[in-house]
């Protein structure tokens, strides 16, 4: 009864319709559900495509670096052939949101976590020892089941929230009430975590990926606008002539560009397994909770759809978690010398006095700072050399011993 009082209400404005209310409502049903399959085949493509197309690139520079071959990346065919499948990819995802629901269409990026994971061991061929198997690579696979489990369940009891993405609209639902409440609450906070961030240096992992996820919910949103007034365009009702479209492209375009920002300074600080983690679950939950809060789709869901849909999201945190937990993290390089990686040095002591410091007390001597602004650091200590007097017993030896070494030694 509830669905069917739902798809009447949904189908009020429907052009397709039969005798009676019942017809009118399977045919609109059946128009929903195939949206919404469609909606979530472009999605599950397009973030295919990219996790296909990234690994490519990687592909172009690892081959590069391996060899003799002079040439730039940006000038193989590998690399170009990975950025037009990223283009194809991205594409996938934008058009998918004219036609599935937001909150639908956001989970549907572990696709491209999975694909990365399966992907990386294959195409890759990264290395991995048999002994290593078990430690790493089962909780890898654990969770792409996890994450497939959880994207079948959001596709199965995703919101069937549709309408037209017209101006009239799209501008309705902008000065609603609950959204303009939602902004004002999410510039609060976002400028909160921006004077943090800034003034006080609060560098941490979730304050960085808390403002790319704000930030990521308005660009879905202006996403899903920009991209369903392009759809109703194509099919002969334009909406280009409408200002809200050039004020949705306009803030897609500053928001996205605000939050490669800030992904960028958070890759310079944490590893990228914890930033695919957690900006994953941090921005697909602000990215739903946006969607439900200015396209409301969960209205007139009853509440076993709602249960469903978040236990589908949970699993595929749970998933994503999973799989990103067990990649390699890179070892940052310590510019260090050792002292017995020094030829011709050795540990010596000459009438008490330490000529160079020993291994057992300090392990390493002479930290290299990367600093321009210090060169005295890189100039080498230059003492003077006094040569041994063989001949004369009565003058005393210097505290230190040239040694001369021939091209064989």
């Amino acid at each position: 009864k509830t669905d069917f009082l739902k798809g009447r209400r949904n189908c009020a404005k429907s052009p397709n319709s039969l005798q009676g209310p019942v017809g009118k409502f399977n045919i609109c049903v059946f128009t929903f559900l195939q949206e919404n399959l469609i909606g979530a085949l472009l999605a599950i493509f397009g973030h295919l495509v990219i996790s296909i197309a990234l690994n490519l690139q990687k592909y172009s520079h690892i081959r590069l670096a391996g060899s003799k071959d002079p040439r730039a990346y940006f000038k193989t065919k590998t690399w170009w052939c990975g950025l037009f499948l990223l283009v194809l990819g991205e594409l996938g995802v934008f058009s998918s949101y004219a036609f599935a629901p937001l909150s639908l269409i956001v989970p549907l990026s572990a696709v491209s976590v999975i694909a990365s994971a399966i992907i990386g061991i294959i195409f890759i061929k990264e290395k991995w020892k048999p002994k290593d198997f078990l430690r790493r690579y089962v909780l890898s696979f654990v969770g792409c089941g996890l994450a497939i489990i959880g994207t079948y369940l959001l596709i199965t009891f995703g919101p069937n929230s549709h309408e037209k993405m017209t101006g009239e609209n799209i501008t309705r639902h902008l000065v609603s009430w609950p959204f303009l409440l939602y902004m004002l609450l999410e510039i609060i906070v976002f400028c909160l975590l921006l004077y943090f961030y800034k003034e006080k240096n609060a560098n941490y992992i979730v304050v960085i990926l808390l403002l790319v996820a704000l930030l990521g919910s308005m660009t879905v949103v202006t996403v899903k606008a920009v991209a369903g007034m392009i759809v109703v365009s194509i099919q002969g009702n334009l909406q280009l002539d409408y200002p809200i479209f050039y004020i949705m492209l306009v803030c897609m375009i500053a928001t996205a560009v605000f939050q490669a920002t800030f992904l960028a300074q958070a890759s310079q600080l944490y590893d990228s397994s914890q930033i695919a983690s957690i900006g994953y679950i941090l921005s697909t939950t602000i990215a739903i909770t946006a969607g439900a809060t200015f396209y409301l789709d969960f209205t007139g869901e009853d509440v076993l759809h709602i249960c469903m849909f978040a236990l589908g999201c949970l699993i595929a945190f749970l998933g994503v978690f999973l799989i990103t937990r067990n990649r390699k993290k890179s070892v940052p390089f310590e510019p260090y010398i050792s002292m017995d990686a020094m030829p011709g040095m050795q540990n010596v002591h000459d009438k008490g006095i330490a000529v160079q410091p020993d291994l057992k007390a300090s392990f390493s001597y002479g930290a290299l700072e990367n600093n321009d602004n210090m060169p005295e650091i890189y100039t080498p200590a230059t003492l003077p050399i006094v040569q041994e007097q063989h001949g004369s017993r009565g003058v005393s030896a210097p505290p230190y011993r040239v040694l001369e070494h021939s091209k064989k030694e």
